[in-house]
């Protein structure tokens, strides 16, 4: 059995060993190929290892930009894998000077073959060596538009605006007409198309499209906006507001806000956006009479009954009357609710479920849609109140960062608005002016403010820093060090 055995592994050692082929009279072996195979392995783990730690570390302190980063890494990464190669196959006896002859006999025939790869490879040096496209860039060509995430030498990898990856050839991109919308900067002007009633006094209309410019903070005070007429349609009086924006790439939710901001702004001039009309001439209009008559006649016979028919449910309650009963926000513009909506996002509770218990992070603010809550105090089993839909909740904690005092329990399915601590604290830095009147709104309540303070010294949740024998004082310090304001 012995016998057997080392026989069997001297098979496998001269099957291992012995010799498959020659190349520049150096014998190679199967064990040869594999050691090849290992050592560029590793190679390319290491080059892929450098590249890495130039991308993500080295480069990062020397505070070389995004797009450089990814060039130098890429470039250095590939030099040096290139030369490990070399070295690894010098190193297994393999002379790299005779192997030239055979790899340019061997890169005919390739290149025919692979034409396709080589072009890329190519169009990949030439975006490394070029960088009229760097990493970070927003792009758009063929329909398509994103962000550059990385540069290799065959594809281009692009984010778009929807959190897709799409995989590009470098060739395309070389052959393809390419607008990069941030070479240099992301600035760049979009055009916003309104139209409006004929009877429009075209000056206040150029005001009123100018100061909604002047309203949204993407937009840049220079360049300045500006307000052309277009022309004359067939129903309206067609104007374009032309702005210089900070994001290009953010194109889609500029225009969206600068377009709510402008039919607001409209309608509070008393300016109509019109729709298609046509007007029919009638060349014999008494002919009409008689089905007039009858029309007049039958819609005073059946008043009764289709106003009966036609009658309204009530109205469901808007979020928007809902936050007007909130007193810090009752004075709120059309506008502010609508950022104050967006922020916002609606949370639905099973029946007993619960919200938070006491004791938790107050963290949001909440407004009842639909359904009903309990609220009672776990601890000593103590029922406090019930609230309902338009009921409001937590805003006393989510301003002033303090635990919740008491449980909340949903009493049958609820469906609830609630506006977060990132919400409302990009809310704040959007509208500083709030914070001010919401200071003056807790300062009509002095005693609670105190006694909520002194529940905090005890917790040790109040900084020395904000600490303050005024509790007016101490809320200002309070709101700006929570919301960074």
């Amino acid at each position: 059995m012995k016998k057997l055995l080392e026989q069997f592994l001297q098979n496998v050692s001269t099957l291992f060993t012995e010799e498959l082929f020659s190349i520049a009279s150096k014998e190679i072996s199967i064990r040869d190929i594999i050691q090849l195979i290992v050592w560029h392995l590793l190679v390319i783990v290491l080059a892929r290892a450098l590249r890495n730690f130039l991308k993500r570390r080295l480069l990062v302190r020397l505070r070389i930009d995004e797009g450089n980063r990814e060039t130098i890494a890429t470039i250095i990464s590939y030099i040096i894998g290139t030369l490990g190669i070399l070295i690894v196959l010098q190193a297994n006896g393999l002379n790299v000077s005779s192997l030239a002859v055979v790899a340019g006999g061997l890169g005919v025939g390739i290149g025919f073959g692979l034409q396709g790869i080589t072009k890329n490879f190519v169009s990949g040096f030439t975006l490394l060596f070029e960088r009229t496209i760097k990493v970070g860039d927003f792009v758009e060509f063929d329909g398509l538009s994103g962000y550059v995430t990385t540069i290799a030498l065959r594809t281009t990898l692009i984010r778009t605006r929807e959190g897709g990856y799409v995989v590009v050839p470098n060739s395309n991109i070389v052959d393809s007409k390419v607008l990069n919308w941030s070479y240099d900067s992301y600035i760049a002007r979009i055009h916003i198309p309104v139209g409006v009633d004929y009877r429009s006094d075209p000056v206040i209309v150029t005001e009123t499209l100018l100061k909604s410019a002047y309203m949204e903070p993407a937009v840049l005070y220079e360049p300045a906006p500006l307000v052309i007429l277009t022309g004359f349609g067939d129903s309206s009086l067609n104007f374009e507001l032309r702005v210089w924006v900070n994001r290009i790439d953010k194109e889609p939710d500029i225009k969206s806000s600068l377009n709510f901001i402008i039919e607001y702004n409209l309608r509070q001039q008393g300016i109509k956006i019109p729709f298609p009309q046509r007007d029919l001439w009638l060349r014999n209009p008494e002919v009409l009479n008689p089905i007039r008559l009858q029309k007049k006649e039958n819609q005073a016979t059946n008043q009764l009954p289709h106003q009966q028919l036609t009658a309204q449910p009530p109205r469901p309650l808007a979020i928007r009357d809902l936050l007007r009963q909130v007193t810090y926000f009752e004075n709120f513009t059309d506008l502010e609710i609508r950022q104050l909506i967006e922020i916002g996002y609606r949370k639905r509770l099973r029946a007993s479920e619960i919200l938070f218990n006491e004791g938790e992070p107050g963290n949001a603010f909440y407004i009842i849609l639909t359904g009903s809550v309990e609220v009672f105090v776990e601890k000593i089993h103590k029922y406090l109140t019930t609230l309902e839909t338009g009921n409001f909740f937590g805003e006393l904690a989510l301003l002033l960062g303090i635990p919740r005092t008491a449980t909340v329990r949903a009493i049958e399915e609820t469906m609830l608005f609630v506006i977060n601590k990132k919400g409302f604290e990009k809310l704040l830095q959007e509208q500083r002016e709030l914070s001010e009147v919401i200071i003056q709104e807790l300062g009509k309540h002095q005693e609670e403010l105190a006694q909520r303070q002194q529940e905090l010294r005890k917790l040790g949740l109040v900084n020395q820093e904000e600490d303050d024998k005024n509790p007016v004082v101490w809320v200002r310090k309070r709101l700006h060090n929570l919301f960074g304001l």
